[in-house]
């Protein structure tokens, strides 16, 4: 099976262009999986994989302890790749074809509200070393609703400064316009003309934001100097970058943005998945409501 996985693998990163993490994600799931079939059931083939065996394996899991939302990105990689392997003649028939995805209830997002956020932003000293480019970093953050990826990944090509739009590459590759803020342009500016100038060195390249030696700054050192600036703020609560990435949202929608504008602008390929924060908004309103009514 693991030839038949490794093929899989890579047709999601040539053919497909998924990201990095969704390819070792899926790989550690298929990978786990042929490895259960091998050593309990002495199966190493795909085409003598049925559906008892795989229903079989995830009521293992689950006994196990495992949750429904890992056990439904399970059932997602077994039945994508049962889907390719049928096509390329693998096997016979999709055992997966019939196998359902777990119901799981959906858990509103965390988010700050407008003062909190306002907060946040002005508690970043822009005199500290490096203080222009983490103001910068989390006013786009929140001005544009990026995932941390993709503010990783912003080159200076794909900002427009003048016309307050920046050039963003989502999951599967696909590219969107998103808007920046009239206070976020003003703080790329100032960082940009700068900062940025002294982080430069002879191999850097044109990402936005870089890092003290002057490389691209990766997620984790992005989700650090979140973290950093949450702190310094005084805000006692969790803040990460997807944080501002979901109070963009239901602040966009609370102040009367159209639900199909902020799924073009998140990037979402389903707008089920924006409609999340429709649910956020109405929490909101109820609790104003419950607070404010005198007979709530």
């Amino acid at each position: 099976m693991e030839n038949e996985i490794d093929a899989f693998i890579r047709y999601l990163a040539i053919e497909r262009g998924l990201s990095e993490n969704y390819q070792l994600s899926t790989g550690r799931s298929l990978g786990e999986f042929a490895t259960w079939c091998a050593q309990r059931k002495q199966i190493v083939r795909p085409r003598d994989v049925g559906l008892p065996l795989v229903s079989e394996y995830l009521a293992e899991r689950k006994r196990g302890g495992l949750s429904a939302s890992s056990i439904k990105l399970i059932v997602v990689a077994l039945k994508i790749f049962f889907r390719f392997a049928t096509a390329r003649g693998f096997v016979l028939r999709d055992p997966t074809e019939s196998l359902n995805l777990p119901r799981i209830e959906r858990s509103l997002p965390e988010t700050l509200n407008e003062i909190q956020v306002e907060q946040l932003l002005e508690s970043v000293d822009e005199t500290a070393p490096l203080g222009l480019r983490d103001r910068a970093m989390l006013e786009l953050l929140y001005a544009s609703g990026l995932r941390i990826s993709e503010l990783a990944g912003v080159k200076l090509e794909n900002l427009d400064l003048e016309n307050g739009v920046v050039r963003v590459t989502g999951k599967g590759n696909k590219t969107r316009l998103v808007p920046v803020g009239r206070k976020a342009c003003a703080a790329l500016v100032r960082y940009l003309q700068q900062e940025r100038p002294d982080l430069v060195r002879p191999r850097s390249g044109s990402e936005v934001f870089l890092s003290v030696r002057g490389g691209r700054l990766t997620t984790v050192r992005i989700w650090q100097i979140v973290k950093a600036c949450a702190r310094r703020s005084g805000l006692e609560m969790n803040i990460y970058p997807h944080l501002l990435r979901h109070s963009f949202a239901t602040h966009l929608l609370s102040n009367g943005a159209d639900l199909r504008i902020i799924q073009e602008m998140l990037g979402h390929a389903d707008i089920s998945t924006t409609q999340v924060y429709t649910h956020v908004d109405q929490q909101r309103l109820k609790a104003v409501h419950h607070k404010f009514h005198p007979r709530a």
